[in-house]
């Protein structure tokens, strides 16, 4: 495989042309669901073969869907999540590339299976500029720019490889406005008044909003995580927190979960944690404190998220009403609670804190630093929020925050 190419735009028949154009005597035939494109030889010159796997979303979109289990979606979370992984040397070109995958709409791999094809180079360089692409480059190709597997934009420069090397200033991500008028006529009304609500709330905090930035989940859509699932989520981030704060040990945090039987639930990014509890991952765990007060407050135990400029005190919530202590039983206060706030509670918050990491990322990849409120505190509670709506199905350890 030399390439895949990802774009906004649609157009197989636009595909055929390009090729058409370099090499008129190719011939396409369909091959099952790939298109085989081959150039017979003579007496001299041996056959060239290329296939293309080509396939687009059903109903082209400016996001990657929250809800749509087709194999390229699937392909499109995957991909964002392993460019989301990657280091790099530059967080503003990274962050717009993000930004361009939730976009895209169409993608197309290009196999050279007989022959070598002199024009190939030039088709690709050709597709790319005219499809505004991303490419997923492997190395040892016609057009690598790395030793390792890697992306480049329409113009074939370096936008990111796996050692986290970038070669350009800038990515352009546009939107077809089609695509997005499309997408507001599925909106359900509960949709549309949640967006336009908290762009109230973010015009009076004087926060940047992107009024292109789509909706959230519609409550039609949407499954609530149980009281019980809840409850026993913020038991265990309670115990890790005790670690990350050097209240308890971590020898003591792993007898504490085995004894109440809590183990099991325990995710293999806490058990890590707790195997090798360094100084940098307490750190990192001690924001977890977000995460709790939000799951609390999903559950009536907090009565506020309050604005996201000033961390949370977990001090403040009483100890009959939290989950652990060095005597007790979690299990009390797991069965003990049978409550959890409504969809559309839930779903306004999500929405909010959705359009509050965007201007946060924003603010990121143009070099400044949000001044209003706090990108750490944010992140969290979207991250809470984004597991208690069962975003894109993700566990624990894997939530997504995307802007």
């Amino acid at each position: 495989m030399i390439c895949t190419i990802y774009s906004h735009h649609l157009g197989l028949e636009k595909i055929k042309q390009i090729f058409l154009s370099h090499v008129p005597k190719g011939v396409f035939s369909s091959n099952g669901e790939n298109l085989e494109f081959e150039v017979k030889g003579g007496i001299l010159s041996p056959s060239k073969k290329i296939t293309l796997f080509y396939r687009e979303r059903a109903i082209p979109s400016y996001q990657i869907p929250q809800i749509d289990d087709s194999e390229l979606t699937a392909n499109l979370k995957g991909l964002y999540g392993f460019v989301d992984s990657l280091p790099t040397e530059n967080e503003k070109v990274k962050g717009l590339f993000l930004h361009k995958i939730q976009t895209l709409n169409s993608e197309f791999s290009i196999r050279e299976d007989k022959g070598e094809l002199k024009e190939l180079g030039i088709i690709i360089a050709d597709l790319a500029k005219e499809f505004d692409a991303v490419l997923f480059v492997q190395p040892k190709t016609i057009i690598s720019k790395s030793e390792t597997q890697h992306f480049l934009d329409k113009d074939l420069n370096l936008i990111i490889d796996t050692e986290g090397r970038c070669e350009i200033e800038e990515l352009k991500v546009n939107i077809n406005s089609e695509y997005f008028d499309n997408d507001q006529t599925e909106l359900d009304e509960d949709q549309i008044e949640r967006k336009a609500k908290n762009e109230e709330i973010l015009e009076r905090e004087n926060i940047k909003i992107n009024k292109h930035l789509p909706c959230v989940e519609s409550e039609r859509e949407t499954t609530i995580r149980s009281a019980k699932e809840i409850a026993k989520r913020a038991s265990i981030l309670a115990v890790t927190n005790l670690v990350a704060f050097n209240s308890i040990s971590s020898e003591e945090a792993v007898d504490y979960l085995q004894n109440y039987k809590l183990w099991e639930s325990v995710t293999e990014g806490e058990k890590e944690f707790l195997a090798n509890p360094t100084d940098d991952r307490k750190m990192y765990e001690t924001w977890k404190c977000e995460g709790i007060w939000t799951l609390m407050w999903a559950l009536k135990k907090v009565d506020t998220l309050d604005f996201p400029n000033e961390f949370c005190d977990l001090g403040n919530i009483s100890a009959e009403n939290y989950p652990v202590a060095r005597d007790k039983d979690p299990f009390e206060f797991i069965n003990a609670v049978h409550e959890v706030r409504s969809k559309k509670e839930i779903l306004d918050a999500t929405d909010l804190y959705y359009r509050y990491n965007w201007a946060c990322v924003d603010e990121r990849i143009n070099g400044r630093q949000i001044e209003n409120i706090n990108p750490g505190i944010v992140y969290e509670r979207q991250y809470a929020l984004n597991w208690l709506i069962h975003y894109m199905d993700q566990d624990w350890d894997n939530v997504t925050c995307d802007t």
